[in-house]
Formats: C-alpha cells, structure tokens, sequence
C-alpha cells in the first residue's frame, strides 16, 4: 500500500497550526457554553459547514442551540451567547449578526484568523486560528500551506470545535449512548 503524501502533508500542518491555538481560549469558550442560557451558531461558506457540524453535537449534548439562517430559529436575547466562524472576521452578514447580538446584550465568540478585525473586536473570547483567506491580503503565523486558501482555517475549525465537544462531555458527564438518544431519527 503507498502512503496518501497529500493526506499526510495536511496532518502534519494541521499539527503545526495546532500547537498555536491558545487552549485557555478553548476552554472559555466551553464555559461559556455551559453558562448561556440558548447557544446560536453562525457561519459562512465553508466556515459554516464546520460550524454547523458544531450545533449539531452541541444539540447531540442537550445544549439549546439554534444555527443561525434556519426558519426555526429564534430571536437572540441577553443571557444568549453566539458563537461565529469567520476567518476574515469581516464578512458582512456575520458582522450585522454580531452587532445585532452585541446590541440585544448576547455574548460573543469567535473562531477566527483576525481577532483584531471586527468580530474580534466584538467578541467576550476569540480563538485565533493560523490561517490564510483570499478575502485579506495580511498575512499570518500560518505554517505553509500545499492547501487552497481558507481549507486548513476550516479544517482547524472543525476539529477545536470538536475537542470543544469533549470537553463539555467530560463537564456535563454524559456517555456515548446519552449523546446518541438525541440523534435524528427521522432519517
């Protein structure tokens, strides 16, 4: 069997770019899941694929959550927390969802390459992410890249929001069946 170069080539810059992830970060934003009275999830693109597998366990945990966009979902209030995937940090419908959610007395978190630009800005924790996106021309401390622009911003994304998952699993000591219960089932 011959070894996949490319597959092993994005594991090991996922690698490098992990170790640059403040884990306090991390941790404060599970907090502050586990102290918001209803969590809502929004993203762009890609970015938002990722986030939306997010509200999915979130919801697989028992969470109250809502990804943004979807008909069902309801107003943002104080004592909500919205959390925002934006590697840019400056796309527009996700800045208005900031601001609208900062203006209702929300908290904010954000999963993002720029917590100096506007999302950063508005949000109570910001988890920096190494990356790179066609839609900044600065740069960051992202390590080389044989990936499109913005695939291994998503691809980190993905995987703090899962090690996110283990850690409120772990504080809210729920098992595998638990989480499973909650599963569609309407498939």
């Amino acid at each position: 069997m011959k070894s996949c170069d490319n597959l092993l080539a994005i594991i090991s810059e996922l690698a490098d770019d992990a170790r640059q992830v403040d884990g306090d970060a991390v941790t404060r934003l599970g907090e502050m899941i586990l102290t918001a009275e209803r969590i809502f999830v929004a993203g762009a693109g890609r970015s938002g694929f990722a986030a939306r597998a997010f509200s999915n366990r979130l919801m697989h945990l028992g969470f109250s959550v809502w990804f943004v966009g979807e008909p069902t979902t309801p107003s943002i209030q104080q004592g909500d927390l919205l959390i925002v995937g934006s590697g840019s940090g400056e796309t527009g419908s996700l800045v208005t969802m900031a601001q609208k959610a900062s203006g209702q007395g929300a908290r904010i978190a954000t999963l993002t390459i720029y917590p100096d630009h506007t999302i950063g800005r508005l949000a109570d924790v910001a988890i920096r992410i190494p990356g790179i996106t066609a839609k900044s021309a600065e740069s960051s401390t992202k390590a080389a890249t044989i990936q499109p622009t913005g695939s291994s911003f998503e691809q980190l994304s993905w995987l703090i929001y899962d090690s996110i998952i283990i850690y409120l699993k772990d504080k809210t000591a729920q098992s595998d069946a638990q989480m499973f219960s909650r599963h569609a089932n309407l498939e």
